[in-house]
C-alpha cells in the first residue's frame, strides 16, 4: 500500500533526525542537536497531519481503532510540545530529547506493527482513497514515492 510505504519512509526519516540529534547533544554539538531536531519536527508536522486526517480519522470511525489511535494522537501532542519548547543549553531538556527519541522507537512500532497492519484489511477503497488525500493535502506539491506526482 503505497500510503503505509510513505508513512514508514516518514518514520524512518524522524528517526533518523532523532539519533543524529541524539547523537550531537551526546558530542556537545548543541548547534547540530538544533539543526537535527528542527528537520524532525518539520517532517513530523506533516506526517502527524496526514496521518491523523487521514488514516487515523477513517480507522477511528470503528470504535476498537479508536481506543488504540487516542492515545498515539496524545503521544503526538507531547512530542509537539517538547519540541516548540525545548531549550538544548538545559541539561534536563536535552534528558528530554533523548527520552522523547527512545520513546518514538514504541511509539512508531504501536504503529507499525499494529495499527497499520489492521488497516490493511480493516478499510476499503473510500476510506484509503480518503486518507491518501489527507496525505496529500499534508505533502503539498509532493507525490508518493515513485507515485505519479501532483494531480496524477
Amino acid at each position: 500500500m503505497p500510503l503505509l510505504r510513505d508513512y514508514i519512509a516518514e518514520h524512518e526519516r524522524v528517526l533518523n533526525y532523532g539519533g543524529a540529534a541524539v547523537r550531537a547533544l551526546d558530542s556537545g554539538e548543541r548547534d547540530r542537536a538544533r539543526e537535527c531536531l528542527a528537520a524532525m519536527d518539520n517532517e513530523l508536522r506533516s506526517h502527524w497531519r496526514g496521518e491523523e486526517n487521514g488514516l487515523f480519522a477513517v480507522m477511528a470511525s470503528d470504535d476498537l481503532f479508536a481506543e488504540h489511535i487516542a492515545p498515539l494522537v496524545r503521544e503526538h501532542r507531547e512530542l509537539a510540545a517538547l519540541l516548540d519548547s525545548v531549550d538544548l543549553d538545559v541539561p534536563r531538556d536535552q534528558d528530554s530529547v533523548r527520552q522523547a527519541v527512545f520513546d518514538l522507537y514504541a511509539h512508531i512500532a504501536k504503529e507499525e506493527d499494529g495499527l497499520f497492519p489492521a488497516s490493511l484489511t480493516a478499510l476499503d477503497g473510500t476510506q484509503w482513497d480518503a486518507a491518501m488525500t489527507a496525505w496529500q493535502e499534508a505533502h503539498p506539491g509532493s507525490a508518493m514515492i515513485g507515485g505519479a506526482g501532483p494531480g496524477g
